[in-house]
């Protein structure tokens, strides 16, 4: 799924976040009955023209959890969050996997699909992005008709690269894809994960990251043409630990 579409989808929640002067953490998905319908502040991300990912809260295990369903289709869930990295930095979800995907590639454009993937979204200052990059995201902007988040990291279930390998995405320097899980070692299983977003964020960008914005958790096989479903429990963000 292409990052700037992910991007452009988020506009309404990076303008939901940015309207609130007080922290609001992830919502919590296990609170959420299952079989209900998203709340009204969640946004579903897709791409014109394409088919969409079919989504759903289910029960798994006794919880409530997001169900992402990807058949040569694209799609994400978005919500929105205005914390402070520095005081919040660990970043921990839940997620699991039906398959891992066989003709993926992170690295080029052409192999642009996840057996699972979650966003983060930071607001960085545009004044502060080289001109090639503000103008990208001042059309982005016009486009939408308001504010886009302006950097992102992506945490990937890969199919070819190790665990920890991190790059650009292949169609923005404002997204940073970072390897969590790779190949078919722990498919069906539900993984936790954690990572600490201020030294991820520094890692890519050079720099203290701004003001977290939103999450979004998802998969897509547009490009592959394949198949799989994913999971996703609570994502939350905390303290850092010792």
């Amino acid at each position: 799924m292409r990052i700037a579409t992910v991007v452009l989808g988020c506009a309404g929640i990076a303008t939901f976040a940015q309207a609130l002067a007080e922290d609001i953490a992830v919502p919590a998905i296990s609170s959420l009955k299952p079989a209900a319908a998203f709340p009204a502040h969640f946004r579903v991300i897709t791409i014109p023209k394409t088919t969409h990912n079919s989504m759903a809260l289910v029960q798994d295990q006794g919880q409530t959890v997001l169900k992402v369903d990807s058949n040569d289709s694209t799609g994400s869930l978005a919500m929105p969050v205005s914390l402070d990295p520095a005081a919040m930095p660990r970043l921990t979800w839940r997620w699991k996997v039906s398959r891992a995907l066989d003709k993926a590639d992170t690295e080029t454009k052409a192999g642009d699909d996840y057996a699972a993937r979650l966003y983060v979204f930071f607001d960085v200052p545009l004044d502060s992005l080289p001109f090639f990059e503000r103008t990208k995201i001042r059309l982005a902007r016009l486009v939408a008709g308001q504010d886009v988040p302006t950097a992102a990291l992506c945490y990937v279930w890969d199919n070819r690269h190790r665990i920890g390998y991190a790059h650009m995405s292949p169609y923005t320097q404002r997204a940073y894809m970072i390897v969590m899980q790779s190949g078919p070692e722990h498919v069906g299983q539900w993984i936790t994960e954690a990572r600490d977003v201020v030294a991820d964020f520094r890692q890519a960008f050079g720099h203290a990251p701004p003001r977290i914005i939103g999450v979004a958790m998802g998969n897509d096989t547009d490009n592959t043409h394949e198949k799989v479903t994913t999971w996703f429990g609570d994502v939350s963000f905390g303290a850092a630990s010792h």
